[in-house]
């Protein structure tokens, strides 16, 4: 019998993951990578003494292999995967490769905004309760690495629409589409359709045993649910009522099946409207696979969110900074605006993904004080909002963006960082961006 054959195109946490699951189930694996490959998962290779070539796609060509493993930050496009395609030579994602190898349950939840909020919480409603769960996607180890080297009952998997792109067979116990607004065009041939479709694949292949839970709120959902049937048990969320799942500022409502269940957002951790449906989406999830109402609302009371989101970093005489780098779309910063109480110095700009700010202008015009544009090239923030009659400054340097702020804060105001914009201009990605504003705040806090 010969032995499979398979190939990685990317080497980072997807990638090696995958190399290391393809390696104990028998596979000759080949691991390549355009970029330098990190010591770490160089050292995992070798560990498992998987073949890989690191700066460079050209040993690759050399091979024919059974199956092709693409990481999602590679385009379609680019040259090797073009290469094997024109093959025939099926191409699939980490994930779709780890779930022929598990029979855990899957909770796998995707959307524009808001995912990583909900997938952590969802994590942490299960763990704290005591189930063996593991969080896998775009947060953690991969899903691959996790069912080779330490499996668990249950994965709370956060997809991106890239990693939906190359998933065929692979089916979620419980789906939870948050929301979709248009984002990453450049990869969907700039059709909105596109990415809609793709979002959508997230319900693929369930059946009446499996959930699909929905924000009936969302105006595109609606509308693309309205022409599509789910072969999935339906169940939707709302913050305006006649749902599932219904929020309000009081109470959380779930009536659905046989549960009927109100908690109180005071257990909530999270605040504003946006963090509402992830807490409905996540209390619907934790209900589906059988937590009581006590269990949930000691789960809601003890989490805490990740780094960059609306995260509360320092008050400087009397101004509250928040660092919320992880807002890289309009949609985002509109939730972060909603849950404004206090004026606010709004921090924004980077690389505009063809954004369309209107929708924020109500938001501009009642709750903001100041707008400081943060990016290589702010000629569209100054066209959209330079002549609001708000104070304005425009700069490329974080450092002075934010002693502009303070210059600008009085007591009782807020310096809001939520960029509405990818971070690659000047940082390395979000997470940087969210770090070095974190580190001058604090510097300037301790003066």
């Amino acid at each position: 019998m010969s032995i499979k054959s398979l190939i990685i195109l990317g080497a980072g946490e997807s990638g090696v993951g995958a190399a290391v699951l393809a390696k104990k189930q028998g596979y000759q694996v080949f691991v390549s990578d355009q970029g330098e490959i990190a010591e770490n998962f160089q050292s995992t290779l070798q560990k498992y003494q998987i073949e890989f070539e690191s700066k460079k796609h050209e040993k690759v060509f050399n091979y024919s292999p059974e199956l092709v493993i693409k990481s999602p930050g590679i385009p379609d496009k680019a040259e090797a995967v073009k290469y094997f395609a024109k093959k025939s030579i099926p191409i699939i994602s980490e994930i779709e490769f780890a779930g022929r190898y598990t029979n855990s349950k899957m909770i796998c939840i995707t959307g524009s905004n808001g995912k990583t909020t909900t997938t952590l919480l969802t994590y942490h409603l299960l763990k704290s309760a005591g189930l063996n769960v593991g969080i896998a996607g775009n947060i953690g180890n991969s899903l691959a690495l996790q069912v080779a080297e330490e499996p668990h009952d249950y994965y709370v998997v956060e997809l991106s629409s890239f990693q939906l792109d190359g998933m065929f067979d692979f089916r979620a116990d419980i789906a939870i589409l948050l929301n979709i607004t248009p984002d990453h065009l450049d990869r969907y041939d700039y059709k909105f359709e596109n990415y809609i479709a793709s979002k959508f694949r997230i319900s693929q292949n369930q059946n009446s045993k499996n959930s699909f839970v929905i924000n009936k709120d969302d105006e595109v959902i609606n509308k693309f649910c309205s022409v599509k049937e789910f072969g999935a048990k339906t169940y939707f969320l709302s913050n305006i009522g006649n749902a599932s799942a219904v929020g309000s500022e009081k109470n959380l409502e779930f009536i659905f099946d046989d549960k009927r269940m109100t908690i109180s957002t005071d257990f909530l951790t999270i605040q504003g409207l946006h963090n509402r449906y992830n807490a409905l989406a996540a209390g619907t999830a934790a209900i589906l696979v059988g937590l009581t109402q006590k269990q949930i609302e000691l789960g809601f009371s003890t989490f805490k969110n990740a780094e960059h989101r609306l995260e509360k970093v320092a008050i400087i005489n009397g101004v509250q900074y928040i660092n919320d780098s992880k807002a890289t779309n309009v949609d985002s910063v509109w939730y972060a605006l909603e849950s404004m109480k206090t004026p606010v110095i709004w921090i924004v700009g980077g690389v505009d993904k063809g954004n369309d700010y209107s929708v924020l202008m109500n938001f501009v015009d009642k709750k903001v004080k100041g707008i400081i544009c943060l990016g290589k090239d702010n000629s569209k923030l100054q066209g959209e909002f330079g002549a609001k009659g708000k104070l304005f400054f425009s700069t490329d340097d974080l450092a002075k963006a934010i002693s502009k702020a303070k210059e600008w804060g009085s007591e009782g105001d807020t310096v809001l960082l939520s960029p509405a914009c990818a971070s690659f201009d000047l940082f390395k990605n979000y997470i940087d961006r969210g770090n070095q504003f974190k580190s001058i705040v604090n510097q300037v806090a301790n003066l």
